[in-house]
């Protein structure tokens, strides 16, 4: 869902680690189970299975799923899964829907995803109860009803899991589905940054910066960018950038601007690109270095091609043809190592 800045990880409930903040979710889901598939003897976990243990029958369709012990089978996979499900198991239920979603194992069908994610949220599961929400949001399965999606984002949120609360948040923040409300969406904002979460926290961080929601508070603002910038954040690595740049929440400091806007351009942020490219030129935070400076600008052009133009034209008046020729070996060879946004 692209508003919201999250990307379903239609693996989660089947113990895959994806890039989100449900990671501490699967982990408590992990320990739920009496008996984990990687421990157990795959014929004594069958047996359980077909004398009708929902948690076997759990554990033998993820071995199933995960190919562990046994040949992957994903419809064997889906089988068990329903069985499980059938008894209540909530995992179950959940990962049944994931497999409809996906066509895994059983035809795709949307309607039935939702039809199982559902009886899971029913439950109180809240990795159900925030996919209800995005099924809602997107009209996958059911009609698009943004309201009924943050009663199901608000039900997770409550219970604590960090990516529902910065989905509210920004819900709360844009007005979408419910009033808006800039101190609603900090409160939801730093629930979910206390989690861990680095998009609330660079979000709360703008808020600081901003004084939306919040009295602004250039300290703030740096602290927080700092939690998401060290988790890797680049967007809050540029911002952290800024912030030593100009002094702002923090002691002036040209070395550690540099450090983190290379850090965020890095990964592909076409302003610090820039800024590194009027680094190099000025010798601010690093040795002045007309092939560097000239490279850095060559990147950021890509994304940035106005803004960049009249520091690629300055730095050139500078530089000797062998310089230049040298300028653009050196961006080539970075942009070979920049990770995509």
């Amino acid at each position: 869902m692209q508003w919201a800045g999250y990307t379903a990880c239609p693996k989660l409930g089947r113990i895959y680690f994806c890039n989100m903040q449900f990671i501490r979710y699967a982990i408590a889901f992990l320990g739920f189970l009496s008996a984990c598939v990687a421990g157990q003897d795959t014929e004594i976990l069958r047996k359980e299975a077909e004398q009708g243990h929902a948690i076997a029958q759990f554990n033998l369709a993820l071995a199933y799923d995960l190919g562990d012990g046994v040949s992957k089978d994903l419809a064997e996979a889906a089988k068990w899964y329903r069985k499980a499900a059938e008894q209540g198991l909530v995992q179950a239920q959940f990962n049944l829907g994931i497999a409809f979603a996906q066509g895994d194992g059983v035809p795709k069908d949307l309607e039935e995803a939702v039809k199982w994610y559902r009886k899971a949220a029913e439950q109180g599961f809240a990795a159900a109860e925030i996919t209800m929400g995005d099924v809602y949001e997107r009209g996958e399965g059911v009609p698009e009803d943004i309201k009924e999606a943050i009663n199901w984002w608000r039900k997770a949120a409550e219970q604590g899991l960090a990516q529902a609360q910065f989905t509210l948040g920004l819900a709360y923040d844009l007005g979408r589905g419910v009033p808006k409300d800039p101190e609603e969406a900090v409160q939801w904002w730093r629930k979910s940054s206390e989690e861990g979460h680095a998009d609330a926290q660079a979000r709360l961080g703008l808020a600081y910066y901003q004084g939306r929601g919040v009295p602004k508070d250039l300290e703030e603002a740096a602290k927080w960018w700092r939690k998401a910038a060290e988790q890797g954040l680049a967007q809050a690595q540029f911002s952290l950038g800024i912030a030593y740049d100009q002094g702002q929440g923090v002691t002036k400091d040209a070395e550690e601007a540099v450090k983190w806007w290379r850090k965020a351009a890095e990964q592909g942020v076409g302003l610090a690109h820039y800024n590194l490219g009027i680094a190099y030129i000025r010798g601010q935070g690093v040795l002045k270095n007309l092939v560097e400076a000239y490279a850095w600008a060559n990147i950021a052009a890509i994304q940035e091609p106005e803004l960049t133009q009249e520091l690629r034209d300055s730095i050139e008046k500078e530089m000797n043809q062998e310089q230049i020729a040298e300028a653009k070996k050196r961006a080539k060879e970075i942009l070979a190592t920049i990770r995509k946004p």
